[in-house]
Parts: structure tokens; C-alpha cells; sequence
């Protein structure tokens, strides 16, 4: 059976990550432990609250060198939500920080003009690029999103999905077996399972 690793920095929905990953048929670590996170086949990055706070978090516990050297061994890495975020160079948000810079790019408030911020609930996003991550989900698909601030890749062909809220935002990345969501596929039904389950495969590819 496939191990998943959610890298446990204290902020975020950890459990229903965690409840969401076993229902698609994936064996769970949720931990901080160095050892079982080396052990795992891929490792998800969640996230909840302000960058800044959850890179610090990260740091403490020596998670950021972690995630940074299990990538370089080609491990797959999935970051949801503000865990997508701290996947890229640094952000705005609160004056600033650097995060573990897997993807080139940064993070900036979004601004959706009228629109009401934080954006949160169901929003559609096309794809822009096939990807394992996204197998069997045709072109497009809505998930549910709660977030104040978008990833903004240097690299177009880092981009897999965008939504629209006031106009188009980043939604999925990917570069290698990086992936990241800026939504919650714990709590985006059907589309969010299928998306988990894509991932673990990846992981199982990549472990054999």
C-alpha cells in the first residue's frame, strides 16, 4: 500500500486531509517525525492561516529542509491551499517571507475587483495542461477554494488549472512531481477524491 506523508506544521485541516487520503486507498502519516516522513512514498503539504506564521512553524521543526530534500530525490510533493503557496519563492503576505522555493514564482494578494475577499467557495478551473494529477477529470472541474492570495509562477508551463474571480487566478501547479492546489480537495467532493487519488498513484508510480 501506498504511505502518504502529510507534514504536520500545525496549521491546517491535517484530519480531514488525512480522512480524505485513506478513503482513495492511501496508507497515512500524519506526523511531524523526520524518520516516517523519509519513509513515506509522497508527502502532502497542507495549510491553513498566514504564510509567514506556517513557514516559521515549518522551520522550528526542520520540516522546510525536509520537504526541500525529498523533492530533490523526486519524491512527489502535493501542497493544498496555503501549502501551495509556501511551495514557491516567497510572498507578500504580512510584510513578507520566503518560502521553500520548489517553484518559481511568488505570492501576492488577490485582488477580484468588486468581489468580496477572502474568495471562498466553489469555483471552476480549466485546465491548461494534461497531467497525471489530473487524470480522469476531463477539462475542467470545480473545487472549493478559501483564500485571500494567489501564486503568481514565473515559468507559464508551471501552470496546469487557473479559475476565475474577478478575473483568472492560478489554481494548480505543477513541475515534475511538484504539485500544488490553491484549494481544499478534502472538501471538494467528488472531483477533490478523484484529484487524491491521481496523486497517490503518482506516488506508487514513482515508488516502484
Amino acid at each position: 500500500m501506498t504511505t502518504i506523508g502529510i507534514v504536520d506544521h500545525g496549521m491546517g485541516n491535517r484530519r480531514s486531509v488525512e480522512k480524505a487520503l485513506e478513503r482513495v486507498g492511501a496508507r497515512v502519516a500524519l506526523t511531524a517525525n523526520h524518520g516516517a516522513l523519509r519513509a513515506a512514498d509522497g508527502l502532502v503539504v497542507p495549510g491553513v492561516g498566514a504564510f509567514a506564521a506556517a513557514m516559521r512553524a515549518m522551520r522550528e521543526l526542520g520540516l522546510d529542509e525536509l520537504v526541500i530534500e525529498r523533492a530533490g530525490e523526486g519524491t512527489p510533493v502535493l501542497g493544498l491551499c496555503l501549502g501551495m503557496q509556501l511551495l514557491f519563492d516567497s510572498s507578500t503576505e504580512l510584510g513578507g517571507d520566503r518560502g521553500l522555493g520548489l517553484l518559481p514564482g511568488r505570492v501576492v494578494a488577490l485582488e477580484p475587483g468588486a468581489l468580496k475577499i477572502p474568495h471562498i467557495g466553489w469555483n471552476e478551473v480549466a485546465f491548461t495542461r494534461a497531467s497525471p494529477l489530473l487524470d480522469g477529470l476531463g477539462d475542467r472541474a470545480a473545487f472549493y477554494h478559501v483564500h485571500s492570495f494567489v501564486a503568481v509562477p514565473d515559468e507559464e508551463s508551471d501552470v496546469l488549472g487557473r479559475g476565475d474571480y474577478g478575473g483568472p487566478f492560478t489554481s494548480i501547479v505543477g513541475r515534475g512531481d511538484v504539485y500544488g492546489v490553491q484549494f481544499h480537495p478534502e472538501k471538494s467532493s467528488a472531483a477533490g477524491l478523484a484529484l487524491l487519488a491521481s496523486f497517490t498513484s503518482v506516488c506508487a508510480r514513482v515508488a516502484a
